[in-house]
């Protein structure tokens, strides 16, 4: 693992003006990890922040009891909160979803997010389930909300949820429907481009919105022409000038192809080299 490179990405990343991190979910790799490299990024992530942001640290785990695990280390660690799919391979039950989720939130005592996730986990937290966690898990406080069912957004926020949209696509209708952002891969790569998203609506100035959703979308869709890991990590290790490696396998890098088109269309997009401040 670069620990440095890992510095750098967050850095930039906070200096372009993000409110947070969604710490070793999906784009993270986390499940292709081992827990210990997990819980150093969770270390690194606390330290790398000085308070300036929210680390919200994905736990999530096949067992119970390797994410709880790794829910007390990131609550030591010095996380703002904790995230966390629901069990997956084998298909659990909505109980041993909700039992799941009741004790490794309480593990941690932390706010809790739930991650929905079912194009991964095949499990979907509908509206129906997600009551019965709020039931049963005090520190639940919201949810990244990546299922398809787009129209639940705003049902969980309904409920009282921080909801947040996981499709970089969609964050303009998400706001709208009341979510408080977005947390997606594609924006660690060009987060200047959804910051100027969240401050247009901020400001009321929805043409300036659209236009950032617009360019959202075209860096997006990039993304998911090329592949998730292996084209933000490309495009990373461009903009910074740093070492972001190869996706972990089973994953595959880009060819000098593809990685010549990915560079030559987000360099029109704008994403071109940065420099970061040292913090």
């Amino acid at each position: 693992m670069n620990e440095a490179a890992f510095r750098e990405v967050m850095e930039f990343n906070i200096q372009a003006g993000v409110n947070g991190f969604w710490v070793a979910g999906g784009t993270g790799e986390s499940v292709l990890l081992d827990d210990e490299e997990n819980m150093r990024i969770a270390e690194i992530a606390a330290d790398q922040n000085h308070g300036r942001i929210a680390n919200i640290m994905h736990v999530g785990a096949p067992t119970t009891a390797r994410a709880v695990k790794m829910a007390e280390h990131a609550a030591r660690a010095g996380v703002e909160a904790i995230c966390c799919v629901p069990p997956f391979f084998y298909k659990p039950s909505d109980e041993a979803v909700i039992e799941h989720y009741r004790i490794v939130a309480a593990a941690a005592d932390l706010p809790f997010f739930v991650y929905n996730l079912p194009q991964a986990t095949g499990t979907e937290i509908t509206l129906d389930l997600m009551k019965k966690i709020q039931d049963r898990v005090p520190q639940l406080t919201g949810l990244k909300h990546s299922a398809l069912t787009f129209s639940n957004v705003r049902e969980f926020v309904k409920l009282g949820l921080v909801c947040l949209i996981g499709n970089g696509a969609l964050m303009l209708p998400a706001l709208s429907a009341g979510a408080p952002g977005c947390v997606d891969g594609p924006p660690n790569m060009a987060p200047e481009i959804w910051v100027e998203l969240w401050q247009a609506y901020q400001a009321g100035d929805l043409k300036r919105a659209q236009a950032a959703q617009e360019h959202a979308t075209e860096v997006t869709n990039i993304v998911r022409q090329f592949g998730l890991h292996a084209t933000i990590k490309a495009v990373m290790s461009d903009r910074l000038g740093i070492d972001c490696g190869d996706p972990r396998r089973p994953g595959l890098p880009l060819t000098d192809e593809q990685r010549a088109e990915v560079l030559k269309r987000t360099a029109e997009l704008g994403l071109t080299k940065v420099k970061v401040a040292v913090a």
